[in-house]
């Protein structure tokens, strides 16, 4: 018959998968480091260049010109990039020690659901970063690159202003992506319902369309659509995902 795992058995099992984890992702990373060309050329600046695909696709032509105004600027980014990049690609890996941890706690319904919740949750989460990246993040570049409030001024743009909207717009969809999964495991604690969130569906399509404007600010119809219609697909879906309430038997 199994042991019975005590306190310090848990502990044991948590210290090991951080370890791992953090191996596992520095081990990722500094691969990633030597792959300089690649990673920079080849995907974080491709959007600041005019012969990207997706600009190529809608017609357009922006191309930013670049500039490091700051001594250590460069080599910290290629740091923080390579170990971001890490982390994004090891996701997989770390849910699954999350797992590791979690699993001997749960019954057999609860893993199957555990399972299915950390599944669904890495998938959106790669889905919210390919679309930051290939929709949000070129039609932010090609408004503000072309926003200008006198003709006196030319629009010369830092690595570190280019590489912060990187990081909070592609990233940032890549959260926003995982909101269906916390709304469901809300909707298991009872806070909330499938017909709430039906009856505030209007609601939701404001919501929406103004947070498209927000990061779309050039307000054009087509790209505030291409925006709008992945976060009202994440609505349904996360109707889809939450339990309605219980219907009370009448006495």
């Amino acid at each position: 018959m199994a042991r019975e795992m005590t306190f310090w058995d848990h502990l044991d099992v948590l210290r090991g998968s951080l370890f791992r984890a953090l191996g596992v992702t520095l081990a990722v990373s500094v691969g990633l480091f030597f792959f300089k060309e690649f990673l920079f050329d080849g995907i974080i600046l491709a959007p600041a260049r005019g012969d990207f695909f997706v600009y190529r696709w809608l017609g357009i032509a922006p191309g930013l010109t670049l500039v490091n105004i700051e001594v250590a600027a460069q080599f910290m980014t290629h740091i923080k990039v390579t170990f971001l990049c890490g982390l994004i690609l090891c996701t997989p890996y770390l849910l699954f020690e999350i797992w590791r941890v979690v699993a001997p706690a749960l019954y057999a319904r609860e893993k199957r659901a555990t399972r299915r919740a950390f599944l669904l949750s890495a998938g959106l989460f790669y889905l919210g970063l390919v679309i930051g990246y290939l929709v949000v993040l070129p039609l932010m570049v090609n408004f503000f690159q072309g926003y200008s409030i006198s003709d006196s001024i030319t629009n010369t743009i830092s690595l570190t202003s280019y590489m912060s909207t990187v990081y909070s717009t592609v990233l940032l969809f890549g959260l926003v992506f995982e909101v269906p999964v916390l709304l469901a495991l809300l909707s298991r604690l009872g806070l909330v319902t499938r017909s709430m969130l039906k009856r505030g569906w209007r609601y939701a399509v404001l919501t929406v369309v103004v947070l498209a404007a927000i990061i779309t600010p050039s307000g054009d119809p087509f790209s505030l659509m291409v925006v709008s219609l992945p976060l009202f697909l994440l609505y349904m879906l996360s109707i889809a995902l939450c339990k309605d309430a219980e219907k009370e038997v009448a006495v």
